[in-house]
Protein backbone atom coordinates (compact mmCIF):
# COMPACT_ATOMS: atom_id res chain seq x y z
CA UNK A 1 0.00 0.00 0.00
CA UNK A 2 1.67 3.20 -1.22
CA UNK A 3 -0.04 6.43 -0.15
CA UNK A 4 1.12 9.66 -1.75
CA UNK A 5 0.95 12.77 0.43
CA UNK A 6 -1.56 15.32 -0.88
CA UNK A 7 -1.61 18.73 0.78
CA UNK A 8 -4.65 20.32 -0.84
CA UNK A 9 -7.92 18.96 -2.17
CA UNK A 10 -10.19 21.18 -4.27
CA UNK A 11 -13.26 19.43 -5.62
CA UNK A 12 -16.17 21.44 -7.02
CA UNK A 13 -19.75 20.46 -6.29
CA UNK A 14 -20.79 17.79 -8.78
CA UNK A 15 -23.58 15.25 -9.28
CA UNK A 16 -25.26 16.25 -6.03
CA UNK A 17 -22.09 16.03 -3.94
CA UNK A 18 -21.01 19.20 -2.09
CA UNK A 19 -17.69 20.81 -2.89
CA UNK A 20 -14.69 19.65 -0.90
CA UNK A 21 -11.86 22.02 -0.01
CA UNK A 22 -9.41 20.48 2.42
CA UNK A 23 -5.89 21.22 3.64
CA UNK A 24 -4.01 18.12 4.80
CA UNK A 25 -1.34 18.83 7.38
CA UNK A 26 1.47 16.27 7.45
CA UNK A 27 0.34 15.25 10.94
CA UNK A 28 -3.21 14.52 9.76
CA UNK A 29 -1.98 12.61 6.72
CA UNK A 30 0.47 10.52 8.76
CA UNK A 31 -2.30 9.68 11.25
CA UNK A 32 -4.51 8.36 8.44
CA UNK A 33 -1.59 6.39 7.04
CA UNK A 34 -0.75 4.90 10.44
CA UNK A 35 -4.37 3.86 11.05
CA UNK A 36 -4.46 2.09 7.70
CA UNK A 37 -1.28 0.12 8.33
CA UNK A 38 -2.13 -0.63 11.97
CA UNK A 39 -5.68 -1.64 10.97
CA UNK A 40 -7.05 0.32 13.90
CA UNK A 41 -9.79 2.96 14.09
CA UNK A 42 -8.58 6.56 14.11
CA UNK A 43 -10.14 8.57 16.95
CA UNK A 44 -10.02 12.28 16.08
CA UNK A 45 -10.21 14.75 18.94
CA UNK A 46 -10.36 18.53 18.79
CA UNK A 47 -12.57 21.54 19.20
CA UNK A 48 -15.75 21.84 17.08
CA UNK A 49 -15.34 23.26 13.59
CA UNK A 50 -11.69 22.35 13.13
CA UNK A 51 -12.34 19.84 10.35
CA UNK A 52 -12.52 16.49 12.15
CA UNK A 53 -15.44 15.16 10.13
CA UNK A 54 -14.16 16.49 6.81
CA UNK A 55 -10.91 14.57 7.34
CA UNK A 56 -12.75 11.30 6.62
CA UNK A 57 -14.23 12.50 3.34
CA UNK A 58 -10.87 13.91 2.27
CA UNK A 59 -9.17 10.62 3.13
CA UNK A 60 -11.67 8.73 0.97
CA UNK A 61 -10.84 10.99 -1.99
CA UNK A 62 -7.08 10.55 -1.57
CA UNK A 63 -7.38 6.78 -1.12
CA UNK A 64 -10.01 6.50 -3.90
CA UNK A 65 -12.18 4.52 -1.50
CA UNK A 66 -15.93 4.44 -1.05
CA UNK A 67 -17.21 6.71 1.72
CA UNK A 68 -20.06 6.13 4.18
CA UNK A 69 -20.95 7.92 7.40
CA UNK A 70 -23.09 7.69 10.50
CA UNK A 71 -23.88 10.63 12.79
CA UNK A 72 -24.34 9.42 16.37
CA UNK A 73 -26.99 10.83 18.71
CA UNK A 74 -28.11 10.09 22.25
CA UNK A 75 -30.48 7.34 21.06
CA UNK A 76 -27.91 5.45 19.01
CA UNK A 77 -27.40 1.79 19.88
CA UNK A 78 -24.36 -0.26 18.92
CA UNK A 79 -26.34 -2.29 16.36
CA UNK A 80 -27.38 0.94 14.58
CA UNK A 81 -23.88 1.20 13.13
CA UNK A 82 -24.31 -2.21 11.49
CA UNK A 83 -27.97 -2.70 10.67
CA UNK A 84 -31.54 -1.54 11.20
CA UNK A 85 -34.34 -4.07 11.65
CA UNK A 86 -37.53 -2.58 10.17
CA UNK A 87 -40.19 -4.31 12.27
CA UNK A 88 -42.82 -1.77 11.18
CA UNK A 89 -42.45 -2.64 7.49
CA UNK A 90 -42.58 -6.34 8.30
CA UNK A 91 -45.82 -5.90 10.24
CA UNK A 92 -47.31 -3.73 7.49
CA UNK A 93 -46.46 -6.35 4.88
CA UNK A 94 -48.11 -9.08 6.95
CA UNK A 95 -51.25 -6.97 7.49
CA UNK A 96 -51.45 -6.05 3.81
CA UNK A 97 -51.29 -9.67 2.77
CA UNK A 98 -53.97 -10.57 5.28
CA UNK A 99 -56.27 -7.77 4.11
CA UNK A 100 -55.84 -8.78 0.46
CA UNK A 101 -56.63 -12.42 1.20
CA UNK A 102 -53.18 -13.58 0.11
CA UNK A 103 -53.37 -17.25 -0.88
CA UNK A 104 -49.61 -17.77 -0.63
CA UNK A 105 -48.72 -21.05 1.06
CA UNK A 106 -47.68 -20.95 4.69
CA UNK A 107 -44.15 -21.94 3.70
CA UNK A 108 -43.86 -19.11 1.18
CA UNK A 109 -45.36 -16.65 3.66
CA UNK A 110 -42.79 -17.58 6.29
CA UNK A 111 -40.04 -17.18 3.71
CA UNK A 112 -41.27 -13.79 2.46
CA UNK A 113 -41.80 -12.42 5.97
CA UNK A 114 -38.52 -13.76 7.34
CA UNK A 115 -36.81 -11.28 9.65
CA UNK A 116 -33.67 -11.21 7.50
CA UNK A 117 -35.65 -9.70 4.62
CA UNK A 118 -36.36 -6.59 6.70
CA UNK A 119 -32.82 -5.89 7.88
CA UNK A 120 -31.23 -2.80 6.31
CA UNK A 121 -27.43 -2.48 6.12
CA UNK A 122 -25.91 0.50 7.91
CA UNK A 123 -22.49 2.13 7.34
CA UNK A 124 -20.31 -0.36 9.18
CA UNK A 125 -21.86 -3.26 7.27
CA UNK A 126 -21.06 -1.50 3.98
CA UNK A 127 -17.53 -0.85 5.21
CA UNK A 128 -16.87 -4.44 6.29
CA UNK A 129 -18.47 -6.23 3.34
CA UNK A 130 -19.77 -4.04 0.54
CA UNK A 131 -21.04 -6.88 -1.65
CA UNK A 132 -22.99 -8.47 1.20
CA UNK A 133 -24.55 -5.11 2.08
CA UNK A 134 -25.45 -4.46 -1.57
CA UNK A 135 -27.23 -7.82 -1.87
CA UNK A 136 -29.13 -7.17 1.35
CA UNK A 137 -30.11 -3.65 0.24
CA UNK A 138 -31.37 -5.02 -3.06
CA UNK A 139 -33.99 -7.05 -1.19
CA UNK A 140 -35.58 -3.76 -0.09
CA UNK A 141 -35.02 -2.33 -3.58
CA UNK A 142 -32.41 0.08 -2.20
CA UNK A 143 -29.25 1.07 -4.02
CA UNK A 144 -25.74 1.24 -2.53
CA UNK A 145 -24.63 4.63 -1.17
CA UNK A 146 -23.76 6.95 -4.06
CA UNK A 147 -20.09 7.72 -4.43
CA UNK A 148 -18.22 10.75 -5.69
CA UNK A 149 -16.19 10.45 -8.87
CA UNK A 150 -13.08 8.31 -8.36
CA UNK A 151 -14.25 6.73 -5.09
CA UNK A 152 -14.69 2.98 -5.52
CA UNK A 153 -15.67 0.25 -3.07
CA UNK A 154 -13.25 -2.11 -4.85
CA UNK A 155 -10.45 -0.07 -3.28
CA UNK A 156 -11.93 -0.44 0.20
CA UNK A 157 -14.04 1.85 2.30
CA UNK A 158 -13.70 4.85 4.61
CA UNK A 159 -16.40 5.07 7.26
CA UNK A 160 -16.99 8.11 9.46
CA UNK A 161 -18.59 7.58 12.87
CA UNK A 162 -19.31 11.18 13.82
CA UNK A 163 -19.66 12.50 17.41
CA UNK A 164 -19.43 9.15 19.16
CA UNK A 165 -19.27 10.92 22.53
CA UNK A 166 -23.04 11.51 22.31
CA UNK A 167 -23.73 7.79 22.70
CA UNK A 168 -23.68 5.46 25.69
CA UNK A 169 -20.51 3.44 26.33
CA UNK A 170 -21.92 0.29 24.72
CA UNK A 171 -21.75 1.98 21.29
CA UNK A 172 -17.95 2.42 21.10
CA UNK A 173 -17.48 -0.97 22.73
CA UNK A 174 -19.83 -2.61 20.23
CA UNK A 175 -18.00 -0.92 17.37
CA UNK A 176 -14.68 -2.35 18.51
CA UNK A 177 -16.19 -5.79 18.95
CA UNK A 178 -17.40 -5.89 15.33
CA UNK A 179 -14.06 -4.60 14.03
CA UNK A 180 -12.03 -6.92 16.25
CA UNK A 181 -14.02 -10.03 15.37
CA UNK A 182 -14.16 -9.11 11.71
CA UNK A 183 -17.74 -10.34 11.64
CA UNK A 184 -21.22 -9.72 13.03
CA UNK A 185 -24.55 -11.54 13.10
CA UNK A 186 -27.58 -9.63 11.75
CA UNK A 187 -30.98 -10.71 13.10
CA UNK A 188 -32.51 -13.59 11.19
CA UNK A 189 -29.24 -14.64 9.61
CA UNK A 190 -27.97 -18.18 10.08
CA UNK A 191 -24.38 -17.29 9.20
CA UNK A 192 -22.42 -14.20 10.22
CA UNK A 193 -21.35 -11.48 7.80
CA UNK A 194 -17.57 -11.73 7.43
CA UNK A 195 -15.21 -8.86 6.75
CA UNK A 196 -13.61 -8.87 3.32
CA UNK A 197 -9.85 -8.86 2.87
CA UNK A 198 -9.65 -5.06 2.61
CA UNK A 199 -9.82 -3.59 6.13
CA UNK A 200 -11.91 -0.39 6.21
CA UNK A 201 -10.48 2.87 7.47
CA UNK A 202 -12.73 3.83 10.37
CA UNK A 203 -12.52 7.48 11.46
CA UNK A 204 -14.32 8.37 14.69
CA UNK A 205 -14.80 11.92 15.96
CA UNK A 206 -15.50 13.21 19.45
CA UNK A 207 -16.27 16.66 20.85
CA UNK A 208 -15.53 15.39 24.38
CA UNK A 209 -19.11 15.88 25.61
CA UNK A 210 -18.65 12.75 27.69
CA UNK A 211 -15.66 10.56 28.51
CA UNK A 212 -15.05 7.58 26.25
CA UNK A 213 -14.35 4.13 27.75
CA UNK A 214 -10.58 3.80 28.43
CA UNK A 215 -10.52 0.36 26.79
CA UNK A 216 -11.97 1.90 23.63
CA UNK A 217 -9.39 4.70 23.51
CA UNK A 218 -6.55 2.20 24.03
CA UNK A 219 -7.59 0.26 20.96
CA UNK A 220 -7.72 3.33 18.72
CA UNK A 221 -5.03 5.46 17.19
CA UNK A 222 -5.64 9.04 18.37
CA UNK A 223 -5.19 12.25 16.39
CA UNK A 224 -5.44 15.56 18.26
CA UNK A 225 -6.48 18.38 15.91
CA UNK A 226 -5.92 21.77 17.47
CA UNK A 227 -5.14 25.36 16.62
CA UNK A 228 -1.55 26.47 17.32
CA UNK A 229 -1.07 28.46 20.52
CA UNK A 230 1.60 30.84 19.26
CA UNK A 231 0.09 33.79 17.41
CA UNK A 232 2.49 33.65 14.47
CA UNK A 233 1.83 29.96 13.85
CA UNK A 234 -1.91 30.37 14.36
CA UNK A 235 -2.05 33.11 11.75
CA UNK A 236 -0.12 30.98 9.27
CA UNK A 237 -2.36 27.99 10.02
CA UNK A 238 -5.54 29.98 9.35
CA UNK A 239 -4.27 31.59 6.15
CA UNK A 240 -3.08 28.24 4.74
CA UNK A 241 -6.57 26.84 5.12
CA UNK A 242 -8.23 29.99 3.81
CA UNK A 243 -6.18 29.75 0.62
CA UNK A 244 -7.69 26.32 -0.06
CA UNK A 245 -11.21 27.77 0.13
CA UNK A 246 -10.90 31.28 -1.30
CA UNK A 247 -8.94 33.39 -3.74
CA UNK A 248 -8.67 36.51 -1.60
CA UNK A 249 -6.18 39.34 -1.23
CA UNK A 250 -3.45 38.70 1.34
CA UNK A 251 -4.35 41.84 3.28
CA UNK A 252 -7.91 40.62 3.70
CA UNK A 253 -6.66 37.25 4.97
CA UNK A 254 -4.20 38.89 7.36
CA UNK A 255 -6.84 41.19 8.82
CA UNK A 256 -9.40 38.39 9.16
CA UNK A 257 -6.83 36.24 10.97
CA UNK A 258 -5.98 39.11 13.31
CA UNK A 259 -9.67 39.58 14.15
CA UNK A 260 -10.10 35.88 14.90
CA UNK A 261 -6.97 35.75 17.05
CA UNK A 262 -7.97 38.88 18.99
CA UNK A 263 -11.46 37.58 19.72
CA UNK A 264 -10.17 34.11 20.55
CA UNK A 265 -7.73 35.51 23.09
CA UNK A 266 -10.53 37.59 24.65
CA UNK A 267 -12.75 34.50 24.90
CA UNK A 268 -9.94 32.41 26.39
CA UNK A 269 -9.21 35.03 29.05
CA UNK A 270 -12.90 35.24 29.99
CA UNK A 271 -13.34 31.45 29.77
CA UNK A 272 -16.16 31.74 27.27
CA UNK A 273 -17.11 28.62 25.35
CA UNK A 274 -17.10 27.73 22.58
CA UNK A 275 -13.98 29.56 21.45
CA UNK A 276 -14.11 31.16 18.00
CA UNK A 277 -11.98 29.01 15.72
CA UNK A 278 -11.40 27.83 12.20
CA UNK A 279 -15.08 27.45 11.28
CA UNK A 280 -15.87 31.03 12.35
CA UNK A 281 -12.82 32.32 10.48
CA UNK A 282 -13.94 30.64 7.25
CA UNK A 283 -17.52 31.87 7.73
CA UNK A 284 -16.21 35.42 8.07
CA UNK A 285 -14.22 35.16 4.85
CA UNK A 286 -17.05 33.47 2.96
CA UNK A 287 -19.41 36.28 3.90
CA UNK A 288 -17.17 39.18 2.88
CA UNK A 289 -16.07 37.34 -0.27
CA UNK A 290 -19.67 36.99 -1.45
CA UNK A 291 -20.73 40.47 -0.28
CA UNK A 292 -18.01 42.23 -2.27
CA UNK A 293 -16.64 39.88 -4.95
CA UNK A 294 -13.15 40.81 -6.20
CA UNK A 295 -13.16 44.06 -4.20
CA UNK A 296 -10.43 43.60 -1.58
CA UNK A 297 -10.69 47.13 -0.19
CA UNK A 298 -14.41 46.78 0.37
CA UNK A 299 -13.94 43.27 1.78
CA UNK A 300 -11.46 44.62 4.31
CA UNK A 301 -13.95 47.29 5.39
CA UNK A 302 -16.66 44.67 5.84
CA UNK A 303 -14.59 42.43 8.12
CA UNK A 304 -15.28 44.25 11.38
CA UNK A 305 -19.00 44.56 10.67
CA UNK A 306 -19.44 40.87 9.80
CA UNK A 307 -17.15 39.67 12.60
CA UNK A 308 -19.78 40.69 15.17
CA UNK A 309 -21.98 37.89 13.91
CA UNK A 310 -19.47 35.26 12.80
CA UNK A 311 -16.68 35.51 15.37
CA UNK A 312 -17.82 37.51 18.42
CA UNK A 313 -20.71 35.31 19.53
CA UNK A 314 -20.60 35.99 23.26
CA UNK A 315 -22.86 38.90 24.34
CA UNK A 316 -20.11 40.40 26.50
CA UNK A 317 -17.49 40.45 23.74
CA UNK A 318 -15.99 43.89 23.15
CA UNK A 319 -17.01 43.83 19.51
CA UNK A 320 -20.66 43.48 20.57
CA UNK A 321 -20.66 46.49 22.87
CA UNK A 322 -22.47 49.67 21.71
Amino acid sequence: MNIKFVEKINRPAKDGFPKLNHFFSEQDFHAVEAALYAERPLLVRGEPGIGKSQLARAAAVVLKRAYVQYVVDSRTESSDLLWHYDAVSRLAEAQLRGACGDVTSREELHRDLAVRNFVHPRPLWWALNWDSAAKQAEKQKHKPPRQAEGCDSNNGCVVLIDEIDKAESDVPNGLLEALGMGSFHPPGWEDPVMRTEKMPLVIITTNEERALPPAFVRRCLVLHMGLPREEKHLKQYLIERANVHFNLDQEVLNRAAEILIQDRREAEAARWRPLPGQAEFLDLLRAVSDMAPEEPKEQEKLLNRVARFTVSKHPDAKRNQP
